[in-house]
């Protein structure tokens, strides 16, 4: 049995009312968007229709909401009027979140997070994490992360394996990927030492931190 599409699709006096998943992948959303929208491209055909998206709890960024926009607009005659996501509870902005999945994050992917978060997984070469907190890989980082996304320059990043393509922290870019080939066995993070780059084992961050994050139930 097919499982349960990401994307609900609902008829109102307005026009169009698209329902998205807020736990899907959204470079998944996406081709599954794209796939609906051909599937049943007679149906998008003829007069003007108004769409208005809902996200649910998700956050997209500018990219990521013309990314969207630009799948809904292939079809002529969908006119966007609004992508909506859920309003953030009043004290979200007060201390980042904590998010734990686990998985595989493959080329192509990108996942994005408002908050600190946990992968217990690897990166692939040509996968994404991004989020506005930390970053902990428990497992092998060979892809791309960007910690700290809307500028925390106390932002870090944490792997098992540190081989990343490279690492961004606020607006600072890594050094080049070779040098940080590393076969120590100790997991390493990086973080912003005078504004460049630097890389230590994890077991010293309680002096680069006073407050140390617990995970409590990984």
């Amino acid at each position: 049995m097919a499982g349960k599409s990401p994307i609900t699709i609902k008829g109102v006096k307005e026009g169009l009312i698209f329902l998205l998943d807020d736990q899907c992948d959204f470079v998944t959303l996406l081709e599954e968007l794209n796939a609906k929208l051909d599937k049943h491209v007679q149906q998008f055909t003829g007069p003007i229709v108004h769409v208005f998206v809902k996200l649910g709890s998700r956050q997209l960024n500018d990219e990521d909401t013309e990314r969207l926009r630009s799948v809904l607009k292939k079809q002529g005659n969908l006119i966007v009027q609004s992508i909506e996501s859920d309003p953030l509870p009043p004290d979200a902005d007060a201390k980042p979140s904590l998010y734990t999945m686990t998985g595989m994050v493959r080329s192509g992917q990108t996942i994005d997070y408002d908050g600190t978060l946990v992968l217990l997984g690897d990166v692939n070469p040509g996968g994404t994490l991004r989020c506005t907190g930390d970053i902990y890989v428990l497992g092998a980082l060979r892809g791309m992360a960007h910690a700290g996304s809307a500028g925390n320059d106390q932002a870090i990043i944490a792997a098992s394996l540190m081989t990343p393509t490279q690492l961004r922290i606020a607006d600072v870019i890594s050094r080049p990927p070779d040098e940080w080939a590393s076969a120590d066995p100790w997991m390493e993070y990086a973080f912003l030492r005078d504004g460049s780059m630097a890389i230590d084992k994890l077991a010293s961050l309680g002096r680069h931190r006073k407050e140390v994050m617990q995970f409590k139930g990984v």
